[in-house]
């Protein structure tokens, strides 16, 4: 499948009917093709808001269309053919080598209780070669670093062969140059992917678009630059937000200090 539009219209999430909503009426446009940045203080909502893309909550208002479809509206089966989701917690390997983990995302391709065919072993092993992890195929999931494992998990994701990525923190506990290959494979892909993501800086060089929220508010949505300013990010994170440049061919980029 190719990349779709992912839109959300006044979409609205809570835990229980006649509660407070934890996300409040949200509303955005992501091109297909594009990477959308979810970013906002703890407490947010992103996390909300991306268990509704991936079909995980049911919006209590509004609605979110893949491909100018509501996703609520197909079997589920359907919907996990279009959105593919890896999250911040990953799963026990329960002995399973890198190969079965990618192979399960064949699943929602398959009939019944029908096994792979050829063309899902096909698929997966084109997949495992675009992730670059054949030297760890046959390897449990268990043995391999959290770098690694976040690679198995997004190639999982790809297997499915959805239109729509959703990743939840992906770059959370990796060390640095795991992040950036992490943030390097998103780039690469031709899927339309929405991502939250802590590292402002890094959403800013990653991301087409930026969804700023606060307090299940929406406080900004549109290209980086005109998202992530300091006066939008100082106030959404209550800290003293200044871009800065470190040399006259470096894009500038935020630090962050404790308000005086």
């Amino acid at each position: 499948m190719s990349a779709a539009d992912v839109i959300a219209e006044n979409v609205s999430w809570t835990p229980q009917r006649g509660s407070a909503p934890l996300l409040k009426p949200t509303s955005f446009h992501v091109q297909a093709g594009q990477v959308l940045g979810v970013v906002g203080p703890n407490g947010a909502g992103k996390s909300t808001l991306l268990r509704m893309i991936y079909r995980y909550y049911r919006p209590l208002t509004g609605q979110i269309r893949i491909a100018g479809e509501d996703i609520w509206s197909v079997p589920p089966r359907m919907a996990a053919q279009r959105v593919a989701a890896v999250l911040q917690e990953q799963a026990s390997s329960f002995g399973l080598t890198v190969r079965e983990v990618v192979t399960l995302g064949r699943t929602p391709h398959r009939a019944g209780f029908s096994t792979s065919g050829a063309r899902d072993a096909d698929i997966v092993a084109r997949t495992i070669k675009q992730l670059h992890l054949q030297d760890f195929a046959d390897r449990d999931l268990a043995t391999l670093s959290g770098g690694e494992r976040q690679r198995v998990m997004v190639a999982r994701a790809l297997a499915q062969e959805p239109q729509v990525l959703v990743l939840d923190e992906p770059t959370n506990h990796l060390d640095i140059r795991h992040q950036l290959e992490v943030l390097a494979l998103i780039r690469q892909l031709d899927l339309t992917i929405i991502v939250s993501l802590h590292d402002l800086n890094m959403a800013a060089q990653t991301c087409d678009a930026i969804l700023l929220l606060e307090n299940g508010h929406t406080k900004g949505f549109g290209p980086p630059d005109q998202v992530l300013t300091e006066a939008q990010v100082s106030s959404a994170f209550r800290v003293d937000a200044r871009r800065e440049r470190l040399s006259p061919s470096d894009t500038r980029h935020f630090s962050f200090h404790l308000p005086t």
